[in-house]
């Protein structure tokens, strides 16, 4: 019988047929340079293009269909299909750096306390200018995250798409948050995951990433809205922003307002999940989390 792998990929991945190819080959790589044992779970989220075959055309690599459009969505379905004691959320357009991997378990390794590790992002295919106002952004962020963590004991931060948690831990706090489906989302598990051990954000955890959201909605409107969203969970434990625009949607990308998505959410949130009913050996089907 297996062991099972000491670390899941999960790549959620809607229309991503651009982008995925290069973010499955850096974590492939990664995986030879440390030669741990891992899967990678590529969660198709109703994709309209050739995601799905992509990732299939890569050796060892897991897909699983979501139809249920949303970023939440894709997370919990991939974190149900994966079996690896450590759970890595990275998006279909970021590229892991060289030592990334190697970062993760040695930091996992040495603090049993750790239940979350988070690192920033680079933007590779934006201006210099907004390059060094994303920097400033995340100084400030950063700010903001030692006085959550270590003065008001409120929560952590972590960056969506770039970062690893214990699968135990996810477990105990019930799974993903069904109240937020895109923005929040990451505060939302951070301050969650707090309750049950540390959350680290750290600049020693960068990974690339395109930056053709902030292009496509401006850097200064991304940036009050992400700002917006952090206090929102960390404060109200629920989101300021329950739209957002689909950029990976050829047909909403030429209407930025009918792009706009909005999530009715219902006037009572669903609890999360019991952790008793949660199957750590994923030996019980159905969400994580409620539907």
């Amino acid at each position: 019988m297996n062991a099972a792998p000491s670390i899941s990929f999960v790549v959620p991945a809607y229309n991503e047929e651009a982008h995925l190819g290069r973010t499955l080959t850096a974590i492939q790589a990664e995986l030879k340079r440390t030669g741990c044992t891992a899967e990678i779970v590529v969660v198709d989220n109703a994709s309209t293009d050739g995601t799905a075959a992509l990732a299939a055309s890569f050796a060892d690599v897991i897909v699983v269909h979501e139809p249920v459009k949303g970023l939440v969505q894709a997370r919990r379905a991939g974190f149900l299909s994966a079996s690896g004691a450590l759970i890595a959320n990275v998006d279909a357009d970021t590229i892991v750096t060289e030592g990334w991997l190697q970062h993760v378990l040695d930091a996992f390794g040495r603090d049993p306390d750790l239940v979350a590790l988070s690192g920033p992002y680079i933007y590779y295919d934006i201006s210099a200018a907004s390059r060094a106002a994303v920097r400033a952004f995340y100084s400030v962020g950063y700010l903001c995250y030692l006085f959550s963590r270590f003065v008001l004991r409120t929560g952590s931060m972590m960056q969506g798409g770039n970062f690893v948690v214990r699968r135990t831990a996810l477990v105990a706090i019930g799974g993903y948050n069904p109240r937020f489906s895109f923005y929040g989302e990451d505060t939302d598990l951070a301050r969650r995951l707090s309750a049950v051990g540390a959350v680290k954000f750290t600049f020693r955890l960068p990974a690339l990433s395109s930056g053709r959201r902030l292009i496509g909605e401006g850097l200064v409107r991304i940036g009050v809205r992400y700002a917006m969203n952090f206090f929102w969970a960390t404060f109200f434990h629920r989101p300021f922003t329950d739209e957002w625009i689909d950029i990976r949607d050829p047909a909403q990308q030429a209407d930025p307002v009918r792009a706009t998505r909005r999530v009715d959410l219902p006037a009572r949130a669903a609890p999360m999940a019991d952790p008793a009913e949660l199957a750590p050996d994923h030996e019980q089907p159905g969400w994580v989390g409620p539907a």
